[in-house]
């Protein structure tokens, strides 16, 4: 298939900018909201404690207890031999009092996985739908938006109030509901979403190039023209060191890298976060572009993969993350994620002090007005990306310099990859408009919109729609459910 490569698309900058205040490095406020957060906030303290910055971390969390083991963990890691910055951290259950004058917002919550993540995945796969992931789009990704919105509104207005000119970090996802849903709450916020699904891509096509070039690179040596939705990103150009990397890709596609099978007995023992490509090679072949995130995301917007259950999505290398991985990552004990506060805290296990690998610090850093970065970002579409809704959250690159974040126009796409992508933009945009009174019907024509959905008859998809609804209850009070015909009419509800 033959590319077309886009001019000089890396200096295009024309899109309208995010412009928020100027950071000092030398005394700066950063409010984490999520403060207990057992994965993001250990790797956040040990970024910063590398960094060039100094200053004061308030962590924010309804746990508390959680907050204050993290806060006690930041100011151990001060410390450390290797930190070459100075940080102080406190905790507290008061939002208003951990915004207030904040130079840098950072939002990570999640609900409690075992009372909700689970039904997302179950419930659906009753009804003959074997999401991946279920977080982020299809039903599981609608009714965690559901859950998030209403509380992401409140904290979108307490930041109008408290910190208006903050930057504000939206690592929760999912991340395009959720950051839209900021910015329909408060249209002036400098809300940027944040995801390292294209940071792991770039990491591939620098193994790519390494492998089968002789090069030596890694990821910053990649350009690629990032363009789409978050977990549903495309790029039509690659570059390394300069090189251009698209020969390559289309061989590799063509050949025994793009070309593999799997049966279930290959994936038993693996990791469900292991990704042999295999979906972003097919959609590469049909479509001439070449999806940008891992593939067990891909599948839940590119729905084909997801039919035949098991068997079927296992064929592409893809692994689904069941519910019973979701309740065991979230009881510590039994999860096998790499940050451990509390073994760390009492020398059951060694803590060696190194960086996370993510791009929170290079931001702030040009932001500061040091050096100019590109990267991903999530920012509402003001010209970024043609043929998509103006305001509908998209992910391209970014040049941050500073005090500004500035998308790179990344052109547009053939009309069957626009296609694909508007559906599930009329997705989000249909719940975040669902969510500003709390119209459940009006949440339930967004539901039908879902390609995942679609397989189903529609009383099917009421039926399942009720059924996620009461498995839930608790965390939908935002929401009318007495008014809702949907649920009237559902037999389950």
């Amino acid at each position: 298939m033959s590319h077309v490569h886009r001019d000089d698309s890396s200096s295009s900058v024309n899109a309208e900018a995010a412009a928020g205040k100027a950071l000092d490095s030398e005394d700066v406020t950063i409010a984490y909201v999520g403060g207990g957060s057992r994965q993001w906030v250990p790797n956040l303290v040990q970024d910063l404690a590398l960094s060039s910055f100094d200053g004061e971390v308030r962590l924010y969390d309804v746990n508390v207890e959680a907050a204050e083991r993290n806060a006690e963990f930041g100011n151990r890691v001060q410390d450390d031999e290797d930190a070459t910055a100075e940080w102080t951290y406190t905790a507290t259950g008061d939002l208003d009092a951990a915004l207030d004058g904040a130079d840098v917002v950072l939002l990570s919550t999640q609900y409690d996985p075992t009372e909700t993540f689970v039904h997302d995945l179950d419930i659906p796969e009753s009804y003959g739908i074997y999401g991946a992931v279920s977080a982020t789009i299809g039903p599981g990704g609608i009714f965690r938006a559901m859950r998030t919105i209403p509380l992401y509104r409140r904290f979108a207005a307490a930041i109008r109030e408290h910190c208006p000119d903050a930057w504000v970090f939206n690592f929760t996802n999912p991340v395009h509901f959720v950051t839209r849903a900021l910015y329909d709450e408060y249209p002036g916020i400098n809300a940027v979403g944040m995801c390292h699904e294209v940071l792991h891509a770039r990491d591939k096509l620098a193994a790519f190039a390494n492998d089968h070039l002789g090069m030596d690179a890694d990821r910053a040596d990649v350009s690629a023209n990032v363009k789409g939705i978050n977990h549903f990103t495309w790029i039509d150009e690659a570059y390394v060191d300069g090189v251009d990397l698209w020969p390559l890709l289309d061989d590799l596609a063509h050949g025994e890298e793009g070309t593999r099978t799997y049966e279930p007995a290959d994936l038993e023992d693996g990791s469900p976060f292991t990704d042999p490509w295999q979906v972003s090679w097919e959609l590469y072949r049909n479509f001439g572009l070449l999806p940008f995130a891992g593939d067990r995301h891909i599948v839940e917007y590119a729905t084909w993969f997801l039919q035949g259950g098991k068997e079927g999505l296992n064929r592409w290398g893809v692994k689904r993350t069941g519910s019973d991985f979701r309740a065991k990552h979230w009881t510590p004990a039994e999860s096998e994620q790499t940050t451990d506060v509390e073994a760390w805290l009492s020398g059951d296990r060694a803590f060696d002090l190194e960086s996370s690998g993510e791009v929170l610090l290079d931001v702030l850093g040009a932001l500061a007005g040091g050096e100019e970065f590109v990267t991903n970002v999530n920012l509402p579409n003001r010209g970024q990306v043609e043929g998509l809704e103006s305001g509908a959250v998209v992910e391209t690159n970014a040049l941050v310099s500073a005090s500004e974040i500035r998308p790179l126009s990344a052109g547009g796409f053939p009309r069957p990859v626009r296609s694909l992508l508007s559906t599930h933009v009329d997705t989000i945009e249909t719940v975040v408009a669902a969510a500003r009174d709390g119209d459940v019907d009006h949440a339930f024509q967004a539901f039908l919109l879902d390609p995942q959905v679609r397989t189903l008859q529609t009383e099917d998809a009421r039926e399942m729609f009720a059924e996620l609804v009461d498995s839930q209850e608790a965390y939908l009070d935002d929401w009318a459910l007495d008014d809702a015909d949907v649920l009237a009419a559902a037999d389950s509800y």
